[in-house]
């Protein structure tokens, strides 16, 4: 038990005293770049599906 105890403390020291977090306006840019990219790859798949549902009823209809 002693040993998660000091497991513990370790980690709420190493979080308090040794990592360094953004500032609001870094984290804030950071939010908005992961949500650009993450819009442009989501419309890409679109695009892609909606290509591969076309050319598949294509084929389909043909058989």
């Amino acid at each position: 038990m002693n040993k998660v105890v000091n497991y513990c403390k370790d980690v709420y020291n190493e979080l308090v005293n040794k990592t360094t977090w953004p500032a609001w306006n870094e984290l804030f840019s950071s939010a908005r770049v992961v949500m650009i990219a993450s819009l442009i790859i989501a419309l890409v798949i679109l695009a892609m599906d909606l290509i591969f549902e076309y050319l598949l009823k294509g084929i389909y209809s043909v058989l």
